[in-house]
């Protein structure tokens, strides 16, 4: 049976790391900012802003919440943004995506400063990643590596496939990976021969976006394996694109859902905003 690992147990070491660090800053008058900007009544999203809020008090964080109408314009975002962007005293600024239809999610993101983009979404951060210069990285893959690094899993030398192309989780984690000398495999719906691919990785990455997808026909035997899929099914539960139950017997190790990636995701945000460009 594969180990499970703990994201909740990564999480917490690496918001302990961030709260000490902020506890030394403040004995130098150093106060740390994030400035979270929520756009409409979107239920997930208030969640997740709420939970930010709450890790940011825990922390020792200063956070400026912005709870703005659905019907706010783009023109508006933008106006605030650059106010942020200017202001000295904010050190990250965060965007809760989704956005509004009638708003341009690219356009938003591009008009974060890079020194304040803490989510690594903006392009000037994702081409520092490709090119090993200092940047902000995208929380998920930022956090997997945490994962991986923290439960002493080797990740030099292995084969890594990662199944997802997205700008947010997919490609920084194959560049993440090639980091860590790693040898990666980018795979997604238009893959031939996707079982045998994924059959072949020492560390399988799943970022499909289909719920309990991977099942243990693509799994290799002893493989680790990181679910970064959050589903809900039909009774409301959480699932995530690896079927937990059929790949955990055949796998050394294995993110669950919920309790893998996700708590990390957050984690590795509050170490943005406190530890700066890396």
């Amino acid at each position: 049976m594969a180990e499970i690992l703990d994201g909740k147990k990564v999480a917490d070491a690496i918001v302990e790391e961030c709260k000490s660090e902020v506890g030394r800053l403040s004995l130098c008058g150093i106060t740390k900012t994030l400035a979270v900007i929520l756009v409409g009544n979107d239920p997930a999203s208030a969640i997740y802003v709420n939970n930010k809020k709450k890790k940011c008090e825990y922390i020792g964080i200063y956070s400026k919440t912005y709870e703005l109408p659905e019907h706010t314009t783009q023109e508006e975002l933008l106006a605030l943004i650059h106010r942020l962007n200017e202001d000295l005293h904010v050190d990250g600024i965060l965007v809760q995506l989704p956005l509004p239809a009638h708003i341009d999610e690219n356009t938003i993101i591009m008009a974060i400063d890079p020194a304040k983009d803490v989510d690594g979404f903006h392009p000037a951060s994702v081409g520092a990643l490709s090119i090993g210069l200092p940047g902000y990285v995208s929380c998920t893959p930022a956090g997997i590596i945490q994962i991986l690094k923290r439960n002493q899993i080797e990740i030099a030398g292995k084969h890594c496939v990662i199944i997802g192309r997205s700008n947010i989780v997919g490609k920084p984690m194959a560049m993440l990976m090639l980091k860590e000398n790693a040898t990666v495999t980018v795979a997604h719906s238009r893959t031939s021969n996707l079982k045998a691919i994924a059959k072949s990785a020492d560390i399988l990455i799943v970022a499909i976006g289909k719920p309990e997808f991977i099942n243990r026909s693509y799994v290799k035997e002893g493989a680790v394996v990181i679910d970064v899929g959050v589903n809900r099914k039909a009774d409301k539960t959480l699932c995530g694109d690896v079927l937990f139950a059929d790949v955990a017997p055949v796998a050394s190790a294995i993110t669950p859902v919920p309790g893998g990636v996700g708590p990390v995701t957050i984690a590795m945000l509050m170490h943005n905003c406190v530890f700066g460009l890396e």
